[in-house]
């Protein structure tokens, strides 16, 4: 297996991200947002609002994507969000894993101190293991807070990593 390679998505990545973004919200079972999303609203909440967006390939077949934003503004603003995606046939080869190294260092380079997962989905606890491996510690539990499409109603973990030493 070829190396994984970690570049910047552009605008013309849209129909490389879109089966992937599809693939994921449509589950429904990690993130809040609508499984009929469009290729359009795909393409304003993980190209267009996020301040960097990051596509993982392999021999040019695009693996999973990644975002990084400002978590909150002001007082807040040293603290950025991600979010990562994985495509189905990509699972378990470390993707998720090389992306979120990868996001640790951009989110320094951009000024960032700290990384936040303000929703990470109870039941996901391959996720959660990999934030943990990653140095992400569980700092609060929402309850109830994800309306699964199998389990119903279900916890949500705000994960939290410092990332600026000591």
């Amino acid at each position: 297996m070829s190396r994984l390679h970690i570049r910047r998505a552009t605008e013309a990545d849209l129909s490389d991200l879109w089966p992937i973004f599809r693939q994921v919200v449509r589950a429904g079972d990690t993130y809040a947002l609508a499984p009929d999303c469009t290729r359009a609203d795909a393409r304003r909440i993980w190209l267009d609002a996020p301040r960097e967006c990051w596509l993982a390939e392999r021999d040019g077949a695009v693996l999973g994507t990644y975002y990084i934003k400002t978590n909150q503004g002001g007082g807040g603003e040293h603290v950025c969000n991600c979010g990562y995606m994985v495509a189905e046939r990509a699972r378990g080869q470390g993707v998720a894993a090389a992306m979120c190294a990868h996001s640790q260092e951009r989110a320094l380079a951009l000024g960032y101190l700290a990384m936040q997962f303000n929703l990470v989905v109870a039941t996901n606890e391959t996720a959660i293991a990999l934030w943990r491996r990653m140095g992400f510690d569980v700092v609060g539990r929402l309850p109830c807070a994800f309306r699964h499409p199998e389990a119903g109603l279900v916890d949500a973990l705000v994960m939290y990593k410092w990332l600026a030493g000591d």
